[in-house]
């Protein structure tokens, strides 16, 4: 029970990475706060931590709009009286080839994966501010780090988020608020579902992967417990990959 008695909100966590990350950090003692613009699949994340023995609550939030992100903020603090996690997982992507893509298609995946992380953090890190502590945890990808064909909308927001990660470490660190990613290989999830519905680029991944296998959402929580907890106090600034080895080539 890691993180007993702590308040951990994360967006994005109706389904796939953010749910799984949800689950684990109830299942260690956080009390959790499931974000979403899917407010259903919210409701079921809860219940399904509930009826392990958690405390969460769902909340509907758009993290585009400032608004919606400052009323999610107060709610939770209404509810729990402190934000000690916060955990930047809402992310979309658009597969298309870049000449094809929209302003509007552009913008979306933006705003989503990258300019939610800046709301966000810049409402819950206030809090943490004045609490004099906190661990803010983004969700990144390898498509960051490295290109993939027909993902320019997405490879630029989680790139951005990446180095947003080292420069908010650098300016949070005197609130000592610590700031990490996790930097995410290409697992089974709603954004990854027609890529590993193709079998030869499910062979080729995992050719590729030295691990020689598929990582699932759970692989991701558990990085994200580890920098959530205070085993990573002395951590901050790094972006942790989590791929099987598929960036080592």
């Amino acid at each position: 029970m890691e993180l007993r008695n702590k308040v951990a909100l994360i967006t994005g966590s109706a389904r796939g990475i953010g749910r799984a990350i949800a689950i684990e950090l109830a299942l260690q003692g956080a009390k959790v706060v499931v974000s979403d613009v899917d407010i259903d699949n919210c409701e079921l994340t809860c219940d399904e931590i509930q009826d392990n023995g958690g405390d969460a609550i769902a909340i509907e939030c758009d993290v585009t709009k400032n608004k919606e992100v400052q009323n999610l903020v107060k709610k939770t603090i209404k509810k729990y009286q402190k934000i000690d996690v916060l955990v930047n997982a809402a992310s979309d992507e658009i597969v298309k080839p870049f000449f094809e893509v929209t302003e509007k298609e552009w913008d979306k995946i933006i705003n989503i994966n990258l300019k939610g992380v800046f709301l966000t953090t810049k409402e819950v890190g206030k809090k943490m501010a004045e609490q004099k502590k906190g661990k803010i945890i983004n969700i990144s990808s390898i498509a960051g780090e490295v290109g993939f064909t027909y993902t320019s909308s997405f490879c630029a927001s989680k790139a951005g988020v990446i180095n947003l990660t080292r420069e908010l470490a650098l300016e949070l660190a005197e609130h000592k608020i610590n700031v990490n990613s996790v930097v995410s290989g290409v697992l089974p999830t709603k954004i990854t579902n027609d890529i590993l519905e193709d079998e030869k680029s499910t062979k080729d991944l995992i050719k590729n992967t030295p691990l020689r296998k598929i990582g699932k959402p759970e692989d991701i929580a558990k990085a994200v417990l580890f920098l959530a907890s205070e085993r990573s106090s002395y951590i901050t600034g790094h972006n942790l990959v989590v791929d099987g080895g598929w960036t080592c080539h």
